[in-house]
């Protein structure tokens, strides 16, 4: 260990820039990330312009991203690939740019900025690299990612819908349900979204109620059609013969002389 200390220690004061490449490169392959990060932004300046550059950076890259500073490692490989747009490497750099943000996509109760720029940044590479070995991988990162994002949104449309402001939980549930047909809460959402517009036409001037009782109406059709099982069924049978009962009562006519 001393002897491996003493080495390293010479190589920060080598001008043996050759030699330090060569050791920083043994290092990383040995997994000794922290210590080939630092000889590597050492020489960096060093191989500007010369054919070790790219590599230098490169190893740079996945320095970082082996030390799990994951948004260094973003910008670390987002520069390669500026820097070096026709290198063999560049595709590598483009899915980890992905998987480091991906990696660092928060508990789904924070700003889900980070998960957003994942998501964009693996669709920019299949687009990229459509036939690339680890497409089913990403779009299982995707999926999660989506899922992550759905969830954040059922969350907050949920808390307007606990707290009876329908109007807002409308909204809300509506907008999750356009952004994210696919997701795992659809039929919670559209079990709420039910009850949200029942209750609006249930507290609406009479003048309004034909109209919104109709909306209920519809949108029990709806999740009936998909979910015609669903644990929800019985009472929404209850509340769609209520709806019924209304509009029996009055015709489109009768709202609007209302």
């Amino acid at each position: 260990m001393l002897t491996s200390c003493g080495e390293y220690q010479q190589l920060l004061k080598s001008d043996d820039y050759l030699l330090v490449y060569r050791k920083a490169v043994e290092y990383y392959h040995r997994g000794e990330y922290k210590r080939s990060k630092e000889l590597f932004s050492g020489i960096r300046e060093i191989f500007r312009g010369r054919s070790q550059e790219a590599t230098v950076d490169y190893y740079n890259a996945l320095c970082s991203y082996n030390q799990k500073e994951y948004g260094q490692a973003v910008d670390d490989f987002r520069r390669f690939v500026r820097n070096f747009p026709e290198n063999e490497n560049v595709e590598d750099c483009l899915y980890m740019i992905g998987y480091c943000n991906y990696l660092q996509s928060p508990n789904v109760r924070l700003d889900q900025e980070m998960t957003e720029e994942a998501i964009k940044d693996f669709q920019f590479f299949l687009t990229r690299y459509p036939d690339n070995y680890r497409k089913e991988q990403i779009n299982e990162y995707m999926d999660v990612m989506r899922d992550k994002l759905s969830y954040k949104d059922f969350l907050s449309a949920e808390n307007y819908y606990r707290r009876e402001q329908y109007k807002a939980a409308v909204i809300c549930f509506d907008n999750c349900l356009k952004d994210y047909p696919g997701t795992k809460y659809r039929e919670e959402i559209m079990y709420m979204l039910f009850n949200s517009k029942f209750e609006i036409a249930v507290n609406s001037y009479e003048a309004l109620q034909y109209e919104r009782f109709t909306e209920a109406k519809e949108e029990y059709y709806f999740f009936i059609d998909e979910y015609p099982n669903s644990r929800y069924a019985g009472e929404m049978a209850g509340k769609y013969e209520t709806i019924n009962a209304y509009l029996e009562r009055l015709t489109p006519e009768d709202a609007e002389n209302d």
